[in-house]
């Protein structure tokens, strides 16, 4: 049963690049293990001008990014040394663990001549266990992933399992991450098996039991009776959920089940004892004011 409606907020991630930030929100932190989502774009980016939306390297401890594109491309370098240009419907699933540092420039040429972009960024919280672990980077090209058509409906399937289909996309914790096309009038399901679950709508405007939902909110669903999603128009629609891991704190780019270990980062940042990308190493994002909240689970306070 529909239990929040999570309306995106404006955030500016580079000077003039503002994004919908959907999660954390303050009396939701997450859904599953997903603990940030950002939505990008669509964004035409002034001509010979792209360079200044650059995302510059900047750390992450404690989870697994997700950048899906919808238009445009992004090159992505890490402290791995890894360099790899993102296309649409591809998925770079990098896991932080321990430690690691990336970029996001936007060097491809069509974006550089004014281009548009669109893509979305979640973060999934890694399980305790794992939030120590070796830093890792995999791209999944968009034949990797399943797909799904029926008559008004398109499905990716982007990570996890849901509607009987499997992702070769490897995670950590019982999860799902899937991208939806509707037509105008087109049904759907929310998946079940799992006890959190959202569908953030990207484009265009669903009904549910007569009530009319547009772009830009997140509707989460608890156990119960799941209502049946029909398309107003062509919609566009990302699924996502999975099992609550317990408590988590988020700061800037940092996430952990310890608040300690937060802190520690922080300085590991600070005084440059974290690894920076070999090919992308001559500027950096500076650690911001410390304007530290808890979050995850029960704390009293929330993000802003």
């Amino acid at each position: 049963m529909l239990d929040i409606i999570i309306e995106a907020r404006k955030a500016e991630i580079t000077s003039g690049f503002t994004v919908r930030r959907i999660l954390p929100y303050r009396i939701r932190r997450m859904i599953g293990p997903f603990i940030f989502m950002d939505h990008g774009g669509p964004v035409s980016m002034p001509k010979n001008e792209a360079s200044k939306y650059d995302v510059l390297p900047h750390p992450h401890i404690g989870l697994s990014t997700v950048s899906y594109l919808f238009s445009g491309k992004i090159t992505h370098r890490d402290s791995l040394g890894i360099e790899q240009i993102i296309k649409p419907g591809e998925v770079n699933w990098m896991t932080a663990g321990k430690g690691i540092v990336h970029s996001e420039r936007f060097e491809d040429p069509a974006i550089r001549a004014g281009g548009k972009l669109e893509m979305l960024q979640t973060w999934v919280a890694l399980p305790e266990k794992d939030e120590e672990g070796d830093p890792s980077f995999i791209n999944y090209t968009s034949d990797q992933l399943p797909i799904f058509n029926d008559k008004g409906i398109w499905m990716r399937l982007i990570a996890g399992e849901a509607y009987g289909l499997k992702s070769n996309l490897k995670t950590t914790s019982p999860l799902f991450y899937i991208h939806v096309e509707l037509e105008p009038g087109a049904h759907f399901g929310i998946p079940t098996g799992y006890s959190e679950r959202g569908v953030y709508i990207v484009k265009g405007s669903v009904d549910i039991k007569g009530v009319s939902y547009p772009e830009g909110n997140l509707l989460v669903f608890s156990k119960g009776k799941d209502p049946v999603i029909k398309a107003n128009e062509v919609t566009t629609l990302m699924m996502l959920g999975g099992e609550h891991l317990g408590d988590r704190y988020i700061w800037w780019n940092f996430v952990s089940s310890s608040k300690d270990r937060i802190e520690q980062a922080k300085e590991d940042w600070k005084q440059g004892r974290i690894l920076m990308p070999p090919n992308d190493n001559k500027e950096f994002v500076p650690l911001p004011e410390d304007r530290s909240r808890p979050a995850g689970g029960p704390q009293p306070e929330a993000l802003s």
